[in-house]
């Protein structure tokens, strides 16, 4: 089974041993960030230092400026790896020591964008706005994003492109020195919080026939014993977020959320595929970071399974939990995989941040019996040297 192992351009640049040492885990492939949300990341190895601060939503890549001349949403360059095209240095030490590149481009995350251009942030039912979450229904929003999704995954030295947060992103967000935990906010209370009341948005919501203001009251009246207390929350599973909803919200109102956002990220989707297709060379591979869940929203979109396999080459799925949760993720696309299709379990390896690379032997062959073609494993550049090990036991013995 091929595997992969998602990397940063300031894991390889200024580190000559990290390509061989990736090459010797024993994968085929890495998956490379080119276009990047902000982050802090630990580089344990790296001959440099051991923190990398990238302080904002960033292309890892110089931009066309033909591409961009003359539009106010642009991607920002980033300035913390020492290299004027980071993703193509990496990228060529990556393929020198035998490795397939596949680019890892964010799309509907980015802060910058949202602080510098309120008007694309998502909106949420009490006003507030979510600058981490551009609206993907704005059709600026949507032209920008299509065409950072061309630059940013048809990079020379490239054989496909993962793409994450292909959809809608909405309040779920890790932040800095967050302090949203006094209420605890389940999938339904999640996805009410996401509904976005843009101009856009609203426009939407009236052409399926339902009063946006009316609307807007009856999210925030369904939300009133989230805040109160009253409830517990809902069980974790897709189906139970999604009967919540409908109960807090009603069933007539929660479909036509639902519908609206559906059609606009279907729309989008298909928008994004159709436009890195006409620009990839024959045999480029397009996947979508994706999950079983219409409603849900950041990374790992909500998507319907038979429409986005009728368009993508393929699906990268989060396989962190137990096998329940894995066969609650594989299952409904299975049916769905044409013989050329991807379907990739994604699995955390690193122990410090919730990973599990004791048990990936055994996951990887409960995930295959299940559908999985492919492994991506996160994130050979966070992991520790003992992490690293175990994944390179556990991907010899998946050989032998």
């Amino acid at each position: 089974m091929k595997a992969s192992a998602f990397v940063y351009p300031w894991d390889i640049v200024g580190d000559p041993d990290a390509p061989r040492r990736i090459a010797g885990l024993g994968v085929q492939q890495v998956t490379l960030a080119s276009a990047y949300h902000s982050t802090r990341a630990l580089t344990p190895r790296h001959p440099r230092g051991r923190v990398v601060t990238a302080r904002h939503a960033a292309v890892l890549y110089p931009p066309d400026p033909e591409r961009w001349s003359g539009r106010s949403l642009r991607p920002y360059p980033q300035a913390w790896v020492p290299a004027a095209d980071a993703y193509g240095e990496a990228a060529a030490a990556l393929s020198a020591a035998g490795l397939s590149v596949h680019s890892w481009v964010v799309l509907a995350h980015n802060s910058r964008l949202g602080e510098e251009f309120p008007r694309t942030s998502v909106r949420n039912a009490y006003g507030d706005r979510y600058p981490w979450a551009p609206c993907i229904a704005q059709p600026e929003v949507r032209a920008y994003a299509v065409d950072l999704a061309v630059e940013a995954a048809v990079r020379p030295g490239t054989d496909g492109t993962e793409l994450e947060s292909c959809g809608w992103y909405g309040f779920g967000h890790l932040h800095a020195h967050d302090k949203v935990g006094g209420v605890p906010l389940d999938g339904a209370a999640q996805y009410l919080m996401s509904l976005c009341f843009c101009r856009t948005c609203r426009d939407g919501y009236a052409g399926l026939g339902q009063d946006p203001d009316a609307l807007q009251v009856a999210v925030r009246t369904a939300l009133v014993p989230v805040w109160s207390g009253e409830r517990e929350p809902a069980p974790g599973d897709r189906a139970a977020e999604w009967a919540e909803v409908e109960k807090l919200l009603g069933v007539d109102l929660a479909g036509a959320t639902l519908s609206w956002r559906a059609m606009v990220a279907r729309h989008f989707q298909r928008e994004v595929v159709s436009a890195v297709r006409a620009e990839a060379a024959p045999g480029f591979r397009i996947l979508l970071h994706a999950d079983p869940g219409p409603h849900r929203t950041g990374a790992n979109v909500g998507v319907d399974a038979e429409d986005v396999l009728a368009h993508a080459d393929g699906l990268v799925l989060p396989c962190a939990g137990g096998p329940a949760e894995r066969a609650a993720v594989l299952s409904p696309f299975a049916p769905h995989r044409r013989p050329d299709t991807v379907l990739a379990a994604n699995f955390p390896v690193v122990s410090g941040m919730g990973g599990s690379p004791g048990t990936l032997a055994a996951d990887v062959t409960h995930a295959a019996g299940l559908g999985a073609t492919e492994i991506r494993l996160y994130h050979a550049g966070l992991a520790s040297d003992a992490d690293l090990e175990t994944v390179r036991s556990a991907l010899g013995a998946l050989r032998s």
